[in-house]
């Protein structure tokens, strides 16, 4: 059996992606790019006043969006990719509204509901609803009928054979489009909230932009990341517990 070291990887990555932050630092001596140590420095100062609540704001809004865009786009997924009469109707519908940047309906939204939470949590369910709903509705699809027949003739019910047999088979494929989606949210997340907000991580990066101050920004750069990476090692644990065999 091969061992996971996905977290040993993932240090040595950090430490390189430092040390080439470092030489530009050395070679450019410009103060737009603080040394990392003058970052790091900054985000401990930082995270033990306002930038903690920004980063609790941020973590709040995009878990929320992810949460809600799984509840959604995985049911529908999974009957689209089962009942060729509503894939037929819905498709069409799912094929206009994907490709378009979902970033553009954000004036929409802060529009009709304001400036805060709600319109951010929206734009990026938006976003990842249609990843995950794509995704989940083409692994339906593949699942092998004889799978379906083999439960189908010893009594199962159409309800059993989606929570039994469906939904099991689509899983790695929905927790593969969460962790894609989630770089996409993360992206949304800082571009909801550096326009007309007061909170959140993206705020407090262009703020800092803003007065200059950038150690500080730097810091909001390191929170953003780390907001990631958490959320990126808890899907990735995820996988783990319940895909099991992707991991052998």
């Amino acid at each position: 059996m091969i061992k996971y070291k996905g977290g040993f990887a993932c240090f040595w990555a950090v430490l390189v992606l430092i040390l080439f932050w470092q030489l530009a630092a050395s070679g450019l001596k410009e103060p737009y790019l603080p040394a990392p140590y003058l970052a790091f420095q900054a985000f401990a100062l930082a995270i033990t006043k306002e930038l903690a609540r920004h980063f609790l704001i941020s973590s709040y809004r995009v878990v929320l969006s992810l949460i809600i865009s799984l509840l959604l786009a995985v049911p529908l997924g999974l009957v689209l990719g089962r009942k060729a009469l509503w894939d037929k109707f819905l498709s069409p519908l799912i094929f206009v509204v994907y490709p378009i940047p979902k970033i553009v309906f954000l004036p929409i939204f802060m529009s009709f509901f304001g400036l805060g939470n709600l319109s951010k949590i929206l734009l990026i369910t938006l976003v990842v609803f249609f990843q995950i709903l794509v995704t989940t509705r083409d692994a339906a699809r593949s699942v092998d009928n004889r799978l379906i027949d083999s439960v189908t003739s010893l009594g199962a019910g159409k309800l059993d054979i989606y929570l039994h047999v469906i939904f099991p088979a689509c899983l790695p494929d929905i927790l593969t489009s969460l962790r894609i989606g989630l770089g996409t949210a993360i992206a949304v997340l800082f571009i909801s909230e550096s326009i007309a907000s007061s909170e959140g991580i993206g705020y407090y990066l262009m703020d800092a932009w803003s007065r200059v101050a950038y150690d500080e920004m730097f810091s909001g750069v390191i929170a953003m990341g780390i907001l990631g990476l958490i959320l990126y090692f808890i899907l990735e644990r995820l996988e783990k517990l319940f895909c099991p065999w992707r991991f052998i």
